[in-house]
């Protein structure tokens, strides 16, 4: 089913999943295009972003956010065209990123968390990634806890994401010896493309004997984004005074209780004490909203100098959101992956 200009398709939550999300906790719902009154603009959607962080507003345990609730649009960031406007910083067919709409064809904006766009600059899909949150949790991580510099060792996972290849794109601009960790063998190979120092797979059988062979002078920065068996290999090797920025766990969103195995709880509190380590975890926006800016200027020069690649996945169709989250939760995305809800022009 296509956009239309006459009914609001919306992709809700119908229920919470347990483990890894299925197509059973989603439901399509059709329904009037909202109407707007003064002071608001009423947004089309074009692109869709999908983010690790879904997972977890889908869950109604405690968190830094509010859950999706159960029949309603599931949140993300989207680019969307105004279809009308009564708002004075808005006219028709401006192209706007926004963080309100969600997973639907049309939603309503008073303006706030509204940015535009200008689409001379840099592809508009762009503003979900690189030059998005996703790009500006790499550049505040990295740059505001993780303080590069030059010469230390930089090891960051998920490096094919879009969040862990930015981080070590500037790694390697800040002079950091940059080892970059993957699964597969085809994004170990695309790290290698992407200049840095040592690309490594961390599905083979001895990841961390190559991880240890890779950082002979240990670890000064590592970016968290995995968890797991990923960090089970760096803790050992991080450095006295390294710096541990927190963005996300995504080996474990899908977990229905704690792993298996020893209590390593212990083992990490006493390594950082010794170690006087600095572990910090951020949200992005909550925290470093009003540096956006500053993000913004400096990551524009670098796309447009060509000292930041970018990789963007897109998959067609708002129905084909629940999987594409899914698949992305599992690891197979390769780069930022959006999903293209409408075309540019609604005919």
């Amino acid at each position: 089913m296509s956009q239309s200009k006459l009914e609001n398709r919306q992709m809700t939550l119908a229920s919470r999943p347990v483990g890894a999300p299925g197509a059973d906790n989603f439901a399509m719902k059709v329904g009037a295009v909202p109407e707007i009154i003064d002071g608001e603009v009423l947004l089309r959607t074009v692109y869709l972003s999908l983010d690790p962080y879904m997972r977890g507003r889908m869950s109604d345990a405690e968190s830094y956010a509010e859950p999706v609730a159960i029949g309603e649009p599931m949140v993300g960031g989207t680019i969307n065209r105004v279809v009308s406007s009564k708002h004075p910083g808005y006219s028709e067919g401006d192209w706007v990123l926004s963080y309100t709409v969600g997973w639907q064809d049309y939603g309503v904006s008073d303006g706030s968390m509204l940015f535009k766009l200008d689409p001379e600059m840099a592809p508009v899909s762009h503003a979900l990634g690189v030059l998005g949150m996703p790009g500006f949790t790499a550049y505040m991580g990295l740059l505001d806890i993780g303080k590069p510099k030059s010469g230390e060792t930089l090891v960051v996972a998920a490096a094919t994401g879009p969040v862990g290849s930015t981080v070590a794109q500037i790694g390697k601009i800040k002079g950091c010896r940059v080892v970059a960790i993957a699964g597969g063998e085809e994004k170990r190979r695309r790290l290698e493309a992407l200049g840095v120092d040592v690309a490594l797979d961390h599905s083979a059988g001895d990841f961390a004997e190559q991880l240890a062979a890779a950082c002979p002078d240990g670890i000064d920065v590592y970016y968290e984004n995995v968890g797991g068996h990923v960090f089970d290999a760096v803790l050992p090797l991080l450095n006295t005074g390294a710096r541990v920025p927190v963005c996300g766990l995504i080996a474990h969103y899908n977990d229905t209780a704690l792993p298996d195995g020893p209590d390593r709880l212990s083992l990490l509190m006493s390594t950082i004490l010794v170690k006087r380590m600095t572990v910090r975890g951020f949200i992005i926006f909550d925290d470093y909203g009003d540096r956006y800016p500053e993000f913004a200027g400096q990551m524009a020069r670098w796309v447009a100098e060509g000292r930041i690649d970018y990789l963007e996945q897109v998959i067609d169709g708002l129905e084909n959101a629940p999987d594409g989250l899914r698949g992305l939760l599992e690891g197979e995305n390769f780069g930022k992956l959006v999903v293209r809800v409408g075309e540019d022009e609604l005919a």
